[in-house]
């Protein structure tokens, strides 16, 4: 006897269709399972026994085969727990369905026959909606996750009971539904404010410019003068995810299992701080079998890296490709697979390694050799790709206790949506930002006239920046001219994009 139930598998962060196969033969008790299974799905033919004979049902006698198709596709996970029950009660006749050819099922099962939450619930849904299924059965606890996707019915069950129920047309389960517009209200009140912050209206500005044209930026200043605080706040002038975002996102999120009990969707740009020691591969990325790290983690959101050369040089150089490309690829034998990685890139660390090489109250400690090994953890090209390089000096006493609030995040939020306006309009696709313009925009929408031109040839000789620095300098001045709503970049543009790349001769200049 042979039962046939679909389910979805997901590999890095993409889903696939999969086909469960149980064929019931006689002779002596065997099971085998083939089609590329891991520890975990081998092991699943004993969690599924136990729930079976729990629930009330009977695990066949005789020679059992479990195939997992397509066969040359890796299988990872306890997600065919529930289909692999669904296909053994089939098989025996214990399970007659008209519906297991219209939805796929997903879930871990208990010994007691309760439904565990998988992963991946959301790039499944997907999955389930473009392969033109009727719906999909999983986990109550991953129904919030996968009813963000529309056109498809997502029936949650908490026990293979009501799943074999359901599919036998004998208990009918409403599918599950939510309001994507109160989850993105919900999401988009912020707990912080750039209002919170005293004085540092110099790097308020500088923030501004590099949320409007989407630039990595560079903090440089002593401990305690706010450059973790002002990191913190960017996510709140950034301009809201749209649903398209937010589902890139959540696909990481939720490939990874992160998402909280109940979180239906990634609704905030995220913001995301690794600390120090973190690997490579926790960074960016890798394993075995390759897995998205903190810079996808961090994908239509920011990346903050404080105390940067406390980090591994060799870590920090990985940061290449995803700060130039968007994406970040992973390669091993088994498998190569491209996980998404537009972020913003906000870096902060202090002066000298005591912290006050740049403070005018304290005196620094350290001598030159040392300030010279704690920057050389940095290299130049990676410098160099950071398109805006800010001094952020400790707060004067009569800033940190004045009464007035400084600006706001609803009022940078404004400005910075003027200008994400502006280049909606210029790029024509609502997602190219100044800081990703190729060179052929760049030669396009930035030019100068006689008098940038000469201050741009000045600013290049004097400082000996590179052709990737020239093209940050117009990009950002750009943005400046942007928020200006000028249409075109003046020398007072290009004046402050120059100003914003004074680091790149000298550090502590």
């Amino acid at each position: 006897m042979l039962g046939k139930v679909l389910s979805v598998g997901v590999f890095g962060i993409d889903g696939y269709l999969a086909e469960v196969e149980f064929d019931v033969r006689s002779g002596l008790p065997a099971t085998v399972v083939v089609g590329l299974p891991d520890a975990a799905v081998k092991e699943s033919k004993d969690r599924v026994a136990a729930a079976l004979k729990n629930s009330g049902y009977r695990w066949p006698d005789g020679r059992i085969t479990i195939n997992l198709a397509p066969a040359d596709t890796k299988k990872e996970g306890p997600a065919f727990d529930l289909p692999l029950a669904l296909g053994a009660l089939s098989a025996t006749g214990q399970l007659l369905s008209d519906r297991m050819r219209d939805y796929a099922a997903v879930g871990e099962l208990a010994l007691d026959g309760s439904v565990r939450p998988v992963k991946g619930a959301l790039s499944m849904a997907l999955t389930v909606r473009d392969a033109g299924l009727k719906g999909l059965v999983l986990p109550a606890d991953n129904a919030r996750e996968a009813a963000v996707v529309a056109d498809i019915e997502v029936v949650p069950v908490k026990a293979l009971a009501q799943a074999v129920g359901f599919l036998a047309a004998e208990l009918e389960i409403e599918p599950c539904a939510i309001d994507l517009e109160a989850v993105f209200e919900d999401a988009r009140r912020d707990g912080v404010d750039f209002s919170d912050v005293r004085g540092q209206e110099h790097a308020k500005r500088a923030l501004t410019v590099a949320a409007a044209g989407g630039h990595n930026i560079l903090m440089i200043g002593p401990p305690g003068a706010g450059k973790t605080m002002l990191a913190r706040r960017l996510p709140t002038i950034l301009p809201h995810l749209d649903l398209q975002e937010s589902l890139e996102t959540t696909r990481v999120y939720s490939s990874l299992g992160l998402l909280g009990k109940g979180e239906a969707i990634i609704a905030a740009r995220p913001f995301r701080s690794p600390h120090h020691t973190t690997s490579e591969a926790g960074l960016i990325g890798g394993g075995t079998v390759p897995r998205p790290g903190e810079v996808s983690l961090a994908h239509h959101g920011v990346l903050f890296l404080d105390e940067l050369p406390e980090f591994n040089r060799h870590t920090l150089e990985v940061l290449r490709q995803p700060l130039e490309d968007g994406v970040v690829t992973i390669s091993r034998a088994r498998a190569s697979l491209t996980f998404p990685a537009r972020l913003m890139l906000v870096a902060a660390l202090n002066p000298c390694p005591c912290g006050y090489l740049t403070d005018p109250k304290r005196e620094c400690h350290c001598t030159p050799r040392q300030i010279q090994n704690y920057m050389g953890k940095i290299s130049g090209p990676l410098l160099d790709r950071i398109d805006i390089h800010l001094d952020v000096p400790a707060v004067p006493y009569r800033e940190l206790r004045g009464r007035t609030d400084g600006t706001t995040s609803a009022l940078m939020r404004e400005r910075v949506g003027r200008a994400r306006a502006a280049q909606a309009k210029r790029f024509g696709d609502g997602r190219t930002t100044n800081a990703h313009m190729t060179h052929k925009q760049v030669k396009r929408f930035c030019t100068l006239d006689d008098a940038g031109e000469s201050l741009l040839k000045q600013a290049m000789a004097e400082l000996g920046l590179s052709a990737r620095a020239h093209d940050k300098i117009l990009r950002t001045a750009r943005t400046i001219a942007d928020l200006e709503e000028a249409p075109s970049i003046t020398v007072m543009h290009l004046a402050e994009a120059v100003q914003y790349r004074r680091l790149d001769r000298n550090l502590f200049a």
